[in-house]
């Protein structure tokens, strides 16, 4: 009998992975598909579409939705189901790798960003060009060449970023460089190449969730979201390269006890993108716990000078002055999908109502940032969980509070901070990640339109909300439950 339950126990966990699996496949099916009609992704521009271009659009958003739920639902019902499904991590990481190898067909169908990403690095790599100071458009149209063979290149030249300089910092620069170069000027062999790479960063980020945690739930959690594998893999966004570098960061501070390693990849990460210098703080006081505030203030300096080296050094091949870090500005130019839309969508009619906002919740993170280093900095007892807990609250803050140009891809940010959260705060990050997914619906039903992105947010920010509520009233039974079992047994 025992051997019975337990074949069926084996059973359903199979047939539970074979659902997720083929739910992924029909994810897949309108890229296949668009393979098979056009044989290459050169001149693709079918964003936020999902299903083939004469396919009307309220019937492509509905497929969307009902495939996107179906791997939703079967991605809870795993994490749900988890200890019966799988024996060890090597079960865990083999599913997470063939889901992930399916949404390497996935046409980036919501995001044209990774042709911005193989564009500057072909113009970088090949052409010998500083995108720094040379945009793509400017190069091809002074040129006096024909780079019709380099699919590459003239993908970038089409993109809607192919005016501007780069925006991310020099890591991330160099590893485009990297991919584009060996794609030899064919878009498809590009963007499979980044693909694969993503994917092996993917795998590298459930690894290192594991290692540090001990835990599987952490790596199911982050391994098989719907919102990964969709940002990650399909977009392809090198938000999953800074998960990585800051998941090494943590993996060095706590299992090796080797700061200047974990200093190392903070700076990395940060030289891809510049919101990650909040953790060096929390990681350098940290390692010093043990020792006076007055030898923590000094530590500080002298990892700090560590940091600003690396992070300098990653510059060296495209530094010519400080217009380098131009595109940190750039970035916040932009307004799209977060809380200034609606700004603009509501009180448009109050002068500079964007940037004066702006200003002031800038100044203010600033001023609680600099007083919240300054007690941590003066602790007597300094413990990680705790402290990553308010690294948490900050990086909420800055996603939806500070950047203009808001993408649902940056809540990838919150991931590596999951192991040290309570759990409704990671079941509410979980839920907001795949709701923001269920959000694009609205932009491929409209398209990308900046008016949208007040519908955008708000059935985010409400969608969360509810989660939090749920959260909250699960928490409440449960303790109730709790305590009458107690007087039960007193």
């Amino acid at each position: 009998m025992e051997e019975e339950q337990k074949n069926i126990k084996e059973y359903k966990g199979i047939l539970i992975k074979t659902l997720l699996i083929i739910s992924c496949l029909l994810f897949a099916i309108p890229s296949i598909g668009y393979y098979i009609e056009k044989g290459t992704i050169f001149k693709f521009d079918r964003y936020y579409q999902f299903l083939l271009n004469d396919t009307n659009i309220r019937t492509q958003t509905i497929c969307y939705i009902i495939v996107l739920s179906l791997i939703t639902i079967l991605y809870f019902v795993i994490i749900k189901n988890r200890k019966k499904i799988f024996k060890d991590l090597k079960s865990v990481l083999i599913l997470v790798a063939i889901v992930s190898i399916i949404f390497i067909v996935v046409l980036p169908f919501a995001s044209s960003d990774i042709f911005y990403y193989l564009g500057i690095g072909r113009l970088d790599g090949t052409y010998h060009q500083n995108p720094y100071y040379t945009t793509i458009k400017e190069y091809v149209d002074t040129t006096n060449s024909n780079f019709e063979h380099d699919t590459v290149l003239m993908q970038g030249y089409e993109n809607v970023w192919s005016n501007t300089t780069v925006v991310y910092g020099a890591v991330w620069t160099f590893i485009c460089r990297f991919i584009a170069t060996i794609s030899f000027g064919n878009i498809d062999i590009g963007l499979m190449l980044f693909k694969i790479a993503n994917v092996l960063v993917h795998l590298g980020n459930c690894y290192l969730l594991y290692k540090i945690s001990n835990k599987k739930i952490y790596t199911l959690l982050y391994g098989l979201n719907p919102f990964i594998l969709i940002e990650a893999i399909a977009h392809v966004h090198n938000d999953i390269f800074i998960i990585f570098f800051v998941l090494l960061a943590f993996y060095f501070l706590i299992k090796k006890k080797n700061l200047i390693l974990s200093i190392v990849f903070i700076a990395l990460a940060t030289s891809i993108k510049y919101f990650t210098i909040l953790l060096l703080p929390i990681i350098i006081i940290y390692h010093f716990r043990d020792k006076k505030p007055k030898d923590r203030f000094i530590k500080c300096i002298q990892y700090g000078m560590i940091f600003l080296l690396v992070f300098g050094c990653t510059y060296i091949l495209y530094i010519r002055d400080f217009s380098v870090f131009q595109g940190l500005i750039t970035q916040h130019e932009r307004i799209a999908k977060g809380m200034y839309v609606i700004l603009i969508d509501y009180f448009n009619d109050i002068p500079n109502i964007v940037e004066n906002v702006k200003n002031v919740l800038l100044g203010s993170f600033i001023i609680v940032y600099f007083f919240s280093c300054i007690i941590l900095l003066n602790k007597k007892e300094i413990k990680l969980k705790r402290e990553m807990k308010n690294v948490n609250y900050f990086i909420v803050a800055f996603l939806f509070l500070l950047i203009t140009n808001f993408q649902p891809w940056y809540i990838m940010w919150l991931f590596p901070c999951i192991i040290w959260q309570k759990s409704n705060v990671i079941r509410a990050t979980v839920g907001m990640s795949i709701l923001s997914q269920f959000a694009n619906g609205i932009l491929l039903m409209y398209g990308e339109n900046w008016h949208y992105g007040t519908p955008f947010i708000f059935t985010l920010v409400v969608g969360t909300l509810v989660i939090v509520i749920i959260n909250k009233n699960i928490r409440e039974k449960r303790i109730k439950t709790r305590y009458l079992r107690r007087k039960q047994i007193g």
